[in-house]
């Protein structure tokens, strides 16, 4: 239980305790309204809640006092758990568009960080058979809230084993890390979310834009690892009017239907 609810709780229970009695010992035997200690707990309700039904109203200076305390502990206490409430549902009714759900599928693609290159294979992934149909998992803090309704969406840092794990990054088939140009030096970056990767996912086919596609680093990521060259990227994109990874995944046969998820 979150710590302000825990405050709030005790903070209700207090007043709970101490407002009725209070309430019942000074008014009891001079407030003809309050007959019974269940009378003296319909009022806490009563002003609490801040309904004032006015029923049952204090006649002496403590019962006065005891109402203004509840009133305000009720204000305080009622206000802040339905903030929370409505805070808690939002977020449970928006998980997917906020990526703070966990992504359940098998055999898909993860892209790591949402960048310029990263928006434009979302854009042709239909053009080459060993993508198109699968589902699609995008991991990054570059935006807050989900870009296409259509994938999922981990908001988190990709170098982050729990981002990487709420991807479902371990049945993943194809993985793709875009450079973050927000660091200093992106490829080491880019690297660095590579090896940890690698060690919940050995499997998959893996492919990691670096500005230096000959970085003698490369040889510590073992096989399965295609580089792709900022350069060329944004050669294919300035030529083909959009990112063209023909020379990776070669063209469907004439006639052959798109992978199904």
């Amino acid at each position: 239980m979150p710590a302000q609810i825990r405050f709030n709780v005790v903070l209700l229970a207090i007043s709970f305790v101490a407002g009725p009695w209070l309430f019942w010992t000074y008014e009891h035997g001079i407030n003809p309204s309050v007959k019974t200690y269940g009378d003296a707990v319909w009022w806490w309700f009563v002003s609490s809640t801040t309904v004032g039904y006015g029923d049952i109203a204090p006649l002496t200076t403590i019962g006065r006092a005891a109402g203004v305390v509840t009133i305000l502990v009720g204000i305080y206490g009622y206000t802040n758990f339905i903030a929370f409430t409505a805070d808690q549902l939002h977020g449970m009714t928006n998980r997917h568009r906020l990526g703070t759900a966990q992504v359940e599928a098998t055999g898909h693609i993860v892209i790591c960080e949402y960048t310029a290159f990263a928006d434009e294979l979302l854009q042709v992934l239909d053009r080459h058979p060993a993508l198109a149909g699968r589902e699609v998992a995008l991991v990054t803090d570059l935006v807050q809230v989900q870009p296409y309704p259509q994938h999922h969406f981990v908001c988190g840092v990709p170098i982050s084993p729990a981002a990487l794990k709420q991807a479902n990054i371990a049945a993943a088939d194809f993985i793709f890390v875009f450079a973050n140009i927000r660091f200093q030096d992106a490829d080491l970056k880019s690297l660095h979310t590579i090896s940890r990767i690698r060690k919940l996912n050995p499997h998959a086919r893996v492919f990691i834009e670096l500005g230096n596609p000959n970085s003698d680093l490369l040889v510590h990521l073992g096989r399965g690892i295609t580089v792709l060259p900022s350069r060329d990227l944004l050669e294919s994109v300035l030529k083909h009017q959009g990112l063209d990874l023909s020379a990776h995944f070669p063209p469907s046969p004439a006639g052959s239907a798109p992978r199904s998820a």
